[in-house]
């Protein structure tokens, strides 16, 4: 490990693998169709691009290569399991982005898909991504073994769908009273299931997926998922609380937005010191699952508590 502040190395590491990310997608989402492709239309795969490089932190990809740092995972194979979390990822803010959903003008400092091109394309966009993610999944470049990485496919899927991101935007949107009369009032529990789904699923996919790449026992499966659940509710709690007290500029987007909305948050149910004492909790918790690493658990615990202090 390097003498440098933990955060400090943290920081730098997880630099290289946004770098690292941003060179790999801009490879995979060239023009040039791949085998079986009939062609890759102009207009889409420059939206893609423009929705999906110059991509932010790219905490995703980098739990996978620093789990699977755990269990000595090939950093290539890690990269290639993060570019198909990141096509996820990025298709669902820019399908969050457009009218319908959360109608945001700004991501990431620039116009949002839908206004830097179309509702329409912003759409096809998503849906590209959406399935892009499962093709590059089941390359042979993320795992020799078919069985790792049909395993893979099928926490994905779980993660991004019914029963993770998809119907947690579902209650979020409910939440906010769009499809009944009155807005319905939400407890403590409710509004933990709400944002687990919609944000926690794929943060806790990340955690894990470098351990199933390394064919970790289940054990230790359990305790990258126990760290990756405590993550997951840590970066919404830290992200709700962005949107009350930070800066647009810094934060890259609009805040604000929740309480105009009426968005359910533990932000707004807590108060402020309430959500930040359970911030603390949670980066406890995320520590205490990855007391059996060891030492070698370092830089995933100074990401917990880069989630929970950061400031865009």
């Amino acid at each position: 490990m390097s003498q440098l502040d933990p955060q400090e190395t943290m920081l730098a590491a997880a630099q290289a693998v946004a770098a690292d990310m941003e060179a790999l997608l801009e490879r995979l989402l060239g023009p040039t169709p791949e085998e079986g492709e009939s062609g890759r239309p102009q207009r889409l795969i420059e939206a893609m691009r423009y929705g999906s490089l110059a991509g932010g932190k790219r905490l995703r990809p980098f739990l996978i290569v620093e789990s699977g740092r755990l269990f000595g995972v090939p950093r290539a194979r890690a990269l290639m399991a993060g570019a198909a979390l990141e096509c996820v990822h990025c298709y669902s803010l820019v399908h969050d982005d457009l009218p319908a959903m959360d109608d945001d003008a700004l991501r990431r400092g620039k116009p949002t898909v839908h206004k830097a091109y179309d509702d329409a394309t912003a759409i096809l966009v998503g849906d590209a991504l959406l399935t892009f993610a499962f093709d590059l999944l089941a390359r042979a470049e993320v795992h020799p073994d078919a069985d790792v990485r049909i395993d893979l496919v099928g926490r994905l899927a779980r993660a991004a769908g019914l029963g993770g991101m998809a119907g947690g935007q579902m209650l979020d949107l409910a939440a906010e009273g769009r499809f009944d009369a009155g807005k319905p009032r939400l407890g403590e529990s409710d509004i933990g299931t709400l944002q687990w789904m919609k944000t926690g699923a794929l943060i806790r996919f990340a955690c894990v997926a470098g351990g199933v790449l390394g064919k970790a026992s289940a054990e230790q499966l359990e305790a990258l998922s126990r760290y990756g659940i405590a993550l997951g509710r840590a970066f919404q709690i830290a992200d709700d609380l962005l949107d009350v007290e930070g800066d647009a500029a810094a934060v890259g987007k609009a805040t604000g937005k929740d309480a105009a909305a009426g968005k359910a948050t533990l932000v707004a149910l807590l108060g402020i010191a309430g959500a930040r004492a359970r911030l603390k909790d949670l980066i406890e918790d995320a520590d205490r699952a990855m007391a059996p690493f060891g030492a070698d658990a370092a830089m995933l615990k100074a990401t917990a508590r880069f989630v929970a202090e950061r400031q865009a």
